[in-house]
């Protein structure tokens, strides 16, 4: 994939309120703790996780999406008018249809000659949005772009704690399957893409590269499908240690083709924003593709992996805290369950919206990253 007209031209994300700690996620689990004789402080010693957040009881992904977007609009000063594509592409979504971006799409009073629908890829749909948007601008369907996405994961949490503590029947290896489940947080991210001619910015989408390793689709599974914020509590089974060596395998033969799609060498990479799921996974990243790791602006321990919202709301974070100099060269690196691996990059000129009063958590993320 090669880009000439597209601009990836800036970032949003919003965060709940209340943090849930992953010691207190422990302290809910002592049941299946005490009697499995499991280690207090596991959790966050594998994962890294030190909290997460989660969102109001009934709060719908469309309603905290609708948010994140009109903030997009204000702190880029787009037209919303000019909108031609709304792209919803989290896992969680308001009902099985009609699709959750017609709500918003309808709440924003954008024009009615536009693209409106949700697509789901697991963690990627945000960054598979992106993809979808910038070929629509490429091909001069469209002038601009938003993809949005929500998660939720209060629900999913209670569920898993739930199902932890009452199954007499899990075994130690029972629980290692389910381990990932409790490193799920909750967020919000939105992205606009426009067309050259209209970007203030000039941050150039240069182009990307994407893999299917699907003989692993069986890895990282739900039980079922659901819908809403609160319904959405499946239970998940993963292997986390055969998805982590899979997922990284695959990146790195999707790292090839990234480079030869974007024309740069692994040293040009100035800034990276990964999909954040642990701090062993991180690590194996980089070393496989043999990049500094200080390069990645990571969020994981203090907002765990949000989904689909964990790799924008990163660079959210990222551009608007400083960490990332005009003139710079990010990377997107997506891996998902399934496996689906997508990798962007830009050429970053301008940042449009410098966060001044960042939360408490935010000033945490900000201060365990190197500034380049």
């Amino acid at each position: 994939m090669q880009y000439r007209n597209v601009c990836l031209e800036s970032f949003a994300y919003s965060l709940p309120e209340e943090s849930v700690s992953t010691d207190d996620i422990e302290d809910r689990c002592q049941p299946v703790y005490q009697r499995l004789c499991l280690p207090q402080g596991r959790l966050e010693w594998l994962s890294g996780i030190k909290e997460r957040r989660v969102w109001q009881t009934g709060r719908m992904p469309g309603q905290q999406g609708l948010l994140t977007v009109q903030k997009l609009l204000r702190q880029t000063g787009f037209d919303p008018q000019k909108i031609g594509a709304l792209i919803h592409g989290s896992v969680c979504r308001d009902y099985l249809e009609p699709a959750t971006a017609c709500s918003i799409h309808h709440s924003l009073g954008l024009p009615p000659q536009g693209f409106v629908y949700d697509i789901s890829n697991a963690c990627l749909g945000i960054v598979s949005g992106i993809i979808q948007i910038a070929d629509m601008i490429e091909l001069g369907h469209i002038g601009a772009g938003i993809v949005v996405g929500t998660e939720s994961s209060r629900s999913f949490l209670e569920s898993t704690i739930k199902h932890l503590n009452e199954d007499l029947t899990l075994t130690r290896r029972d629980v290692k399957s389910v381990f990932a489940s409790l490193t799920i947080g909750s967020g919000s991210a939105a992205v606009l893409l426009v067309h050259r001619d209209l970007s203030q910015t000039g941050n150039r989408l240069v182009g990307g590269a994407v893999r299917a390793e699907t003989k692993f689709c069986d890895l990282c599974r739900s039980d079922s499908d659901q819908s809403g914020g609160d319904a959405m509590n499946p239970l998940m089974n993963t292997d986390s240690v055969k998805l982590m060596f899979a997922g990284v395998e695959a990146a790195k033969l999707c790292f090839d083709d990234f480079l030869a799609a974007s024309g740069w060498q692994r040293q040009d990479i100035d800034r990276t924003f990964c999909h954040q799921v642990g701090i062993a996974h991180q690590k194996l990243l980089f070393e496989t593709l043999n990049i500094p790791p200080e390069l990645n602006f990571s969020t994981l321990e203090y907002l765990g992996n949000t989904g689909s919202a964990a790799l924008p709301t990163a660079a959210a974070i990222g551009t608007a805290n400083g960490f990332v100099r005009d003139g710079s060269k990010i990377a997107l690196l997506g891996i998902g369950s399934g496996i689906n691996v997508v990798m962007l990059g830009a050429e970053w000129n301008k940042t449009l919206y410098r966060e001044t009063e960042p939360d408490e958590t935010v000033k945490k993320i900000c201060a365990q990253n190197t500034v380049i």
